[in-house]
């Protein structure tokens, strides 16, 4: 799966997103940019698992040195390794020590029914909350605590996401 010539946002308010963990599963998995493939990293505790359909934006370069991570809520889970053409509507920010670790909230861009959500306001604070519970539970599991948590709208997700495009190349 070469993912190299593929741009990160094929349109100004979309972004192409490798999805790695579908919703509902336990399984951690980490895209090896070696080798060009999906690895399993771990199952995860019995009770946790993945809220939505995570993966990252191919071609860009978060601060902790991975891709720019993402989330899509999708109406049914997404395949592992699944492609699709999302629509930003915000982002997660953890803080942890003096690294601040970002992962954009999407909506696919393949499903009309969702035409209507442009921002995080739209989005039921229980489900933001679900979201940023996992990332602390994640984040204790892999040793980090989260020092503070913040939900940034969609006007914060094009300076972030052309930082991490540089940061790419």
């Amino acid at each position: 799966m070469n993912l190299s010539r593929l741009p990160p946002s094929p349109s100004s308010d979309l972004v192409h997103l490798l999805v790695v963990n579908p919703a509902g599963s336990r399984h951690q998995y980490d895209y090896c940019l070696d080798t060009e493939l999906l690895v399993l990293k771990r199952v995860l505790d019995s009770s946790i698992r993945h809220p939505f359909d995570h993966g990252f934006v191919p071609n860009t370069k978060a601060l902790n040195g991975g891709p720019l991570a993402a989330m899509v809520i999708a109406a049914e889970p997404l395949p592992t390794g699944c492609l699709i053409r999302a629509r930003p509507i915000g982002l997660l920010e953890l803080h942890e020590q003096s690294q601040c670790l970002s992962t954009l909230l999407c909506i696919p861009d393949a499903d009309p029914r969702q035409d209507a959500i442009q921002s995080i306001r739209q989005i039921a604070p229980a489900q933001l909350e679900e979201i940023a519970e996992f990332f602390r539970t994640i984040r204790n599991l892999e040793g980090g605590s989260v020092l503070r948590q913040g939900w940034r709208d969609a006007d914060a997700v094009p300076p972030l996401l052309k930082r991490c495009a540089a940061a790419a190349r």
